[in-house]
């Protein structure tokens, strides 16, 4: 017998005993794969706080614009952005105009011309050519001329812009040899110690959210940390464009801030009772937006569209989707496919 006559004898043989292998042999196999294991745990009904999300700016509450009482040439700018000043520091001086001294000499002239009328109306008085109420016509009109030139020499010299408070310098708005009309912005600054976190409340909670409520403010400066803090202050109008109302929160511990820097914050709402919830690891988020649930029924993952709502202390409101009671895989359904048997952790679906 030739060897090729062999191998065709030796595959024949194979491919009979093939043939003959139970059709259950695959099945058999596969039921020896073992199931995937998982954890539940019941929907409940439980009392929950209710959380507001909202993102804020650290502002401050006390801040001036100073601007230049009078015209004239800023002759020294002694601050930058930045600079921290206390209470009646010379800021900016602004020098006088040439028709500032102007006036000075006209004003300075008309008192002479009213002393000399003054003296001349004592004598006709005193002569009895005139009735004496000249004379209080004339000392009036002298006292006038009197304050004016007062005034004019006030305005006349330099003028000096202090500040308020103690402050920093957030912005300055000119520098030397700019000339300014009266009425000119010239410095900017605020108060540090006066710095809350700005919030807009949207109109369906603004009747929740009152004075003293408690905080949880992050803030991307201070990345990792959570700081409690309180609303502080909640406006009495709401803005009828973005239809919010505005609130400040103050933090409760020293935090070195920024105006401008941005805070993420949970506010406590009034609790609503009883709302079925679930752990958050139960929910899955669907590529589509859809969230998604397996729940454990007869050994088999089921797999639920569910609407959530708030979500708090590590749980989530569940709107639809869920009944009280029924066994929620909270751990082990990351790749489960619905329909899929399962084996319960403890061997108890719960």
């Amino acid at each position: 017998m030739t060897p090729g006559i062999v191998v065709f004898i030796f595959l024949g043989f194979i491919f009979l005993n093939l043939i003959n292998i139970s059709p259950t042999w695959g099945q058999e196999a596969e039921k020896a794969k073992p199931l995937p294991l998982v954890q539940v745990q019941p929907a409940q009904m439980a009392p929950m706080p209710q959380v507001l999300e909202l993102t804020g700016t650290v502002t401050p509450t006390r801040q001036a614009r100073l601007a230049s009482p009078s015209e004239g040439p800023i002759q020294n700018v002694r601050v930058r952005e930045g600079s921290v000043v206390k209470r009646g520091e010379r800021l900016v001086t602004i020098g006088r105009s040439g028709a500032a001294q102007a006036q000075v000499t006209a004003a300075a002239e008309s008192l002479k011309e009213q002393q000399a009328e003054l003296n001349r109306i004592k004598i006709l008085v005193e002569s009895g050519a005139v009735p004496g109420s000249q004379l209080d016509s004339a000392r009036a009109k002298y006292e006038g001329a009197k304050a004016l030139l007062a005034k004019a020499r006030e305005q006349a010299g330099d003028y000096f812009v202090e500040a308020p408070w103690d402050g920093v310098v957030s912005k300055v708005l000119v520098k030397d040899g700019d000339f300014v009309a009266p009425r000119t912005p010239l410095v900017e600054m605020y108060d540090p110690g006066s710095l809350v976190i700005s919030i807009a409340i949207p109109e369906a909670h603004v009747n929740e959210i009152k004075r003293g409520a408690v905080a949880q403010v992050q803030l991307d400066a201070y990345p990792g940390q959570t700081f409690p803090g309180k609303v502080s202050l909640v406006y009495p109008n709401l803005d009828s464009r973005m239809r919010t109302r505005s609130a400040e929160v103050t933090l409760g511990t020293p935090v070195s801030l920024i105006p401008g820097m941005f805070a993420r914050l949970q506010l406590s709402l009034p609790s609503t009772g009883e709302v079925l919830a679930v752990p958050l690891d139960a929910v899955l988020l669907q590529p589509n937006g859809d969230k998604v649930v397996f729940v454990v029924q007869e050994g088999k993952a089921q797999r639920r569209l569910v609407k959530t709502g708030s979500e708090a202390g590590g749980r989530v409101q569940i709107l639809d989707g869920l009944r009280p009671g029924e066994a929620v895989i909270i751990a082990g359904q990351e790749k489960l496919k619905d329909g899929a048997a399962v084996k319960v952790q403890g061997g108890v679906e719960q």
